[in-house]
């Protein structure tokens, strides 16, 4: 077979390689190629959605970092809910899965109730979260004071709004439970029964036999957990608005956070820069942290995966 025979074959392969993965080449290049590239090329620029882009260097960046004031108080925000809210809602939702597999009776009672909150709105849930913990009219510090119990500010006190948020998100557990009941459903018995033979306890039961089937599934739920959480918005700026008992119309602007900076998440001041101050520049900025931030836990999570996966080893 000649030189030209095979680069013409060659040429074909390529060519048919190329044409069945244009699908994911077009979806990739129009949906995060040139976002991802459109965004670090704003972000040194000057923008306001009305007027040419105008090179500013990293004017932007120094802005962000150095004077705009909602940067370090919303990324520390950000920061402790992928922590605290992600931790607790991955170790609660297998907790109710582990339950309701134990539950002998009523079963698709329990998991239609733990299930239900999920497929609120998030919108009208958050509302109603609001007003149940509003701390002088609601029904939850009624509660706590006629038990004698402190009565926090919940959404109305900086120290209390970040585990109100935590509290909602734990509401809406339903699709961690789904998912967890699914893995723990697929332990084989056998080795559950190997494991009682041999006297092994509850705890040891858990550890050596259900974490590491499951731990593929506990990674999955961390990780789409925190780019979930990178991605906050609606309940924290919802909360805010109720709590503070700003009524927003035309011609009016709030500031997220409330209260004191406490609600204030990234994807917030994204917002804020770009559609409401119209600084398209500093909110490329603002992303492009986010996204890092988001890449850097998941390479982290993905780095770790192998000492999940192996814990019932050691």
């Amino acid at each position: 077979m000649s030189t030209y025979t095979l680069r013409a074959k060659h040429r074909r392969s390529t060519i048919r390689t190329l044409a069945f993965l244009s699908p994911w080449l077009i979806g990739f290049t129009v949906f995060f190629a040139y976002p991802l590239l459109s965004t670090v090329y704003f972000s040194f620029m000057h923008y306001d959605g009305f007027r040419p882009p105008a090179w500013t260097g990293t004017r932007n960046w120094t802005y962000v970092f150095a004077h705009y004031p909602f940067f370090w108080p919303a990324l520390r925000n950000t920061l402790w809910l992928v922590v605290i809210m992600v931790t607790l809602r991955v170790a609660f939702g297998l907790g109710v899965g582990l339950l309701i597999t134990k539950i002998k009776t009523a079963t698709g009672v329990f998991r239609t109730l733990f299930y239900l909150p999920y497929l609120a709105p998030p919108v009208a849930a958050t509302m109603a979260f609001a007003f149940l913990l509003n701390p002088g009219t609601g029904p939850v510090n009624s509660l706590l004071e006629k038990a004698g119990l402190p009565t926090p500010g919940w959404f109305n006190d900086p120290t209390w709004s970040k585990p109100a948020l935590t509290l909602l998100a734990l509401w809406g557990i339903g699709d961690l439970m789904v998912i967890f009941m699914a893995a723990l459903l697929d332990v084989p018995k056998e080795q559950y029964e190997a494991a009682e033979l041999d006297g092994a306890t509850p705890w040891q039961r858990f550890r050596y036999v259900t974490l590491p089937n499951i731990s593929p599934i506990v990674m999955f739920a961390v990780v789409t957990g925190v780019i979930q959480t990178m991605q906050y918005y609606t309940q924290p700026l919802i909360a805010g608005k109720v709590a503070s008992g700003v009524i927003q119309g035309a011609g009016t602007q709030f500031e997220p956070g409330y209260p004191d900076k406490s609600t204030l998440t990234l994807p917030q001041l994204v917002y804020n820069l770009g559609f409401q101050r119209f600084d398209y520049g500093s909110a490329c900025v603002v992303a492009l942290v986010l996204f890092a931030l988001s890449m850097a836990f998941t390479a982290l999570l993905m780095r770790r995966k192998g000492g999940l996966i192996n814990a019932g080893e050691r």
